[in-house]
């Protein structure tokens, strides 16, 4: 499986992190999770490009992480494409509906398939996936790949969704902000540390930054780390990891 994070940054995205998206891939399998704005221009970058992503996974529908979804949508139609499949947490029938009745002239060009899914196990894309609900400000989704790849969404840090992420090679975890900054709905690196102490995990990727962890990377691992002791980075966009 590969998992290339094309967006690492928020809804105040800065210039070297646009919104959020992320990208798996595994044995000729294509999913995209999440299409904040600039995942569009981060697919043809990838070297993957859109007309290779017929299915969004979303895992929630605030602004950073839905903006490229009509887009994606006009991009496949110019493209030539059909299909496009859209899955995500109940509403997603209702956002998309909305969005096309705001761009008329996207209605039927393509051919639209939308699927909402609640906590628990769904194929989409041809893959099985655990889905778990997070602790956010509209309802959230955390997703699980098997024991290779868990995907936090956005969601403060809760012994829930660690317990959820637990055992998984490769976890990508929403940490929006240094300690210094009271939030509420994402978590801090100390909270994170704590909800994942004497978890077993692989590897702990932190995204979903805002401009505030600028310059502030090491602080916060050290945070972190005061209370887990696994192996914890950054993500960056365009990063690519491959799990065996």
């Amino acid at each position: 499986m590969r998992i290339t994070f094309l967006g690492t940054g928020s809804a105040m995205p800065t210039g070297d992190r646009v919104q959020a998206g992320i990208l798996v891939q595994d044995d000729g399998r294509t999913l995209l999770i999440d299409c904040g704005a600039g995942v569009l221009h981060r697919l043809q970058q990838s070297g993957v490009g859109y007309e290779n992503v017929s299915t969004i996974l979303l895992t929630h529908h605030h602004l950073d992480h839905v903006a490229d979804v009509v887009p994606l949508m006009k991009a496949r139609w110019l493209a030539g494409e059909e299909h496009l499949e859209i899955v995500g947490p109940q509403g997603t029938k209702a956002m998309v509906d909305d969005l096309l009745s705001v761009y008329e002239y996207m209605q039927d060009k393509l051919e639209l398939q939308v699927r909402e899914i609640v906590p628990g196990e769904f194929s989409v894309a041809g893959f099985d996936v655990s889905a778990y609900e997070t602790r956010h400000s509209l309802p959230c989704l955390a997703y699980r790949f098997g024991d290779l790849f868990t995907f936090s969404g956005d969601s403060e840090a809760f012994a829930g969704l660690a317990n959820f992420a637990e055992g998984t090679a490769i976890l990508a975890h929403d940490c929006s902000f240094p300690d210094d900054v009271d939030v509420s709905n994402h978590p801090t690196p100390e909270s994170l540390g704590r909800e994942l102490a004497g978890r077993e995990i692989g590897r702990v990727y932190l995204t979903h930054l805002y401009p505030h962890t600028d310059g502030r990377h090491e602080e916060m691992l050290e945070s972190l780390g005061a209370h887990y002791d696994g192996d914890v980075r950054f993500a960056d966009d365009l990063l690519t990891v491959s799990i065996d």
